[in-house]
């Protein structure tokens, strides 16, 4: 094809026209690549306009990089669109891995995205803090906990019907997913030894809660009795043991904590959640004392940048006060909002933090 006739082809090509215009309703439908430069666009980029003869129109990323053309660097085509369209894609991968009898690969993944597995792999945990992987295994721990919490299924029913592919491998993680045997967990905690003190500070009564592995649980609220039976609750059937003047010395540290922030609170943890939880409670426990982030700016530390919603949730069923110090994350303009224990108790623990310096 000669210059002439790609140029008239290009200028022809409603395509082109939104380039020109710098439409972004066109973000996602397709990209442009441009010969000269090797590199391919979004139709709203704000790079200087190629000649149209040089320009080269395909419906992804992938297939641009396919042939041979490289991502932009000023609007970054390989990543999703700032207008949610990008955002639709990622969800409706997140709902394919949710309802698949097996997880899909990552080259299935990608294909049904139109992007190239690296590319998939990168937005996926962008939007979502997460690899798809990660996030299949999430959903199947989930889906693990319903059926082990119906009295029809059994525990090899519930494994199985899950999507784990044998129960050598799944008990291989059991007790990261659960914290227990799945028999033990379906008995609400059966012959699952866990101490537990209650004792009160300044923020009103606190209850600390420990398997073998660990601190469990560490609760704030009005009245003790209500933070033990919202503790039997979880684990109905475990032997709670009480009244231990060793473990009494924990509750102790917790409270010296809570008085004087900068002591410091060094106890051993058996932290459970998902690998996203996991990766923000981790982030949050680097927080130094005294100071706060943003749930924006804690989504980007964990990879996640579009994740601030996330972010909220997983500070909201954060089940360790103080240990995982949720209580530093605040809004972009400050506000201090969104604490499980009552914004009144951040408030007061975040003035006394900065007291403390």
């Amino acid at each position: 094809m000669s210059t002439a006739t790609a140029r008239l082809s290009a200028l022809d090509d409603p395509r082109w026209r939104a380039v020109v215009s710098r439409d972004r309703s066109a973000d996602g439908r397709f990209v442009y690549a441009v010969r000269t430069t090797g590199v391919y666009c979004r139709p709203s980029c704000g790079a200087r306009r190629p000649r149209p003869e040089n320009v080269a129109f395909y419906a992804t990323s992938a297939a641009a990089e396919r042939a041979g053309f490289r991502a932009c660097k000023r609007c970054r085509p390989d990543r999703p669109c700032e207008d949610g369209r990008g955002v639709d894609r990622i969800i409706a991968l997140c709902r394919r891995i949710e309802t698949a009898e097996q997880t899909p690969s990552l080259a299935d993944l990608a294909r049904d995205a139109g992007l190239s597995p690296h590319h998939l792999q990168r937005i996926f945990k962008a939007a979502t803090g997460v690899t798809p992987k990660a996030y299949a295994a999430a959903h199947r721990a989930r889906r693990l906990r319903v059926y082990l919490e119906e009295a029809s299924a059994s525990v090899t029913d519930a494994i199985y019907g899950a999507g784990y592919g044998s129960n050598g491998r799944f008990y291989e993680q059991s007790n990261q997913l659960l914290g227990m045997t799945p028999s033990r967990y379906r008995g609400g905690g059966a012959e699952v030894q866990m101490r537990f003190a209650i004792g009160a500070c300044s923020l009103g009564a606190i209850l600390v809660a420990a398997t073998n592995r660990g601190v469990c649980a560490i609760d704030l609220g009005d009245q003790a009795d209500a933070l033990a039976r919202e503790l039997q609750d979880r684990f109905p059937r475990a032997e709670l043991v009480g009244d231990d003047p060793a473990f009494a010395r924990w509750v102790a540290a917790v409270v010296g904590f809570v008085e004087a922030p900068r002591l410091g609170l060094d106890l051993p943890l058996d932290i459970r959640g998902t690998a996203f939880q996991q990766r923000v409670w981790q982030a949050m426990r680097g927080i130094p004392v005294g100071e706060t982030v943003s749930y924006a700016e804690l989504a980007r530390r964990v990879g996640c940048s579009h994740g601030a919603r996330a972010v909220a949730r997983s500070c909201a069923a954060n089940p360790l006060a103080l240990a995982i110090p949720c209580h530093r994350v605040v809004r972009t303009d400050g506000a201090i909002t969104g604490y499980r224990w009552g914004v009144e108790r951040k408030r007061t623990l975040l003035a006394r933090e900065r007291e403390s310096g």
